[in-house]
């Protein structure tokens, strides 16, 4: 018997999963998110609601369907920084270029997926969540990065700081995304808000610290 190539079953997988995010989304934007159920997901789909939940154990990640690399991105940033570089200036170079990027990561959604979350209590819980989980695993990571003591405060600390500032920072973008502006004139407006942000941040001990 032939054996399917892992990278194929991979790729089908993925297709799986975006077909499925793509119809979810789509009934959000329609019905509402709370009143969508995952049996007319599935159906729109044309899978099985296991499948659906399968791929997605809560409702809410069909929404926030990046929500993965979400919580993950403030620690990676870190992780992955140059030699010489504080968590602070890799996290704020990383958010300018995502600025650049008009990256969805940081909060550029279009004004229609942003009204869905606006007006969604589940959601917007589920994104406090998300940031929550998100400064969870950046002092998880600092706190390996520079050694410190399970007793010690200091990473969770800067990590509230950090990933505070992009909390802001994410907000912003939402809120103007819901005024109706479009993503240039948003990128323009958040990256001067950014430099304020991360100045302020710059002006005390985080400017050097968990330099690599």
């Amino acid at each position: 018997m032939d054996v399917e190539p892992m990278g194929l079953r991979e790729s089908k997988k993925q297709e799986t999963r975006q077909l499925i995010s793509d119809h979810a989304t789509r009934l959000f934007i329609e019905n509402g998110f709370e009143p969508t159920t995952i049996a007319e997901i599935a159906a729109a789909a044309r899978v099985a609601k296991k499948t659906v939940t399968n791929y997605f154990p809560r409702k809410e990640d069909l929404a926030f369907d990046r929500h993965e690399e979400f919580v993950a991105g403030l620690a990676r940033t870190v992780a992955g920084r140059a030699e010489g570089e504080s968590a602070l200036a890799a996290l704020r170079r990383a958010f300018l270029d995502g600025v650049e990027r008009c990256d969805p990561v940081i909060g550029f959604s279009g004004e229609v997926f942003a009204r869905m979350i606006a007006d969604s209590p589940t959601l917007l819980a589920r994104l406090r969540d998300m940031h929550d989980q998100r400064e969870a695993a950046l002092a998880g990571l600092l706190a390996a990065e520079t050694g410190a003591a399970p007793d010690d405060i200091t990473p969770r600390a800067a990590a509230a700081q950090l990933g505070g500032a992009h909390r802001v920072l994410f907000q912003q973008i939402l809120e103007l995304t819901l005024a109706g502006h479009g993503n240039e004139r948003i990128a323009e407006t958040v990256a001067v808000s950014a430099d304020r942000v991360f100045a302020m941040l710059a002006g005390g001990p985080l400017a050097d610290y968990a330099v690599r």
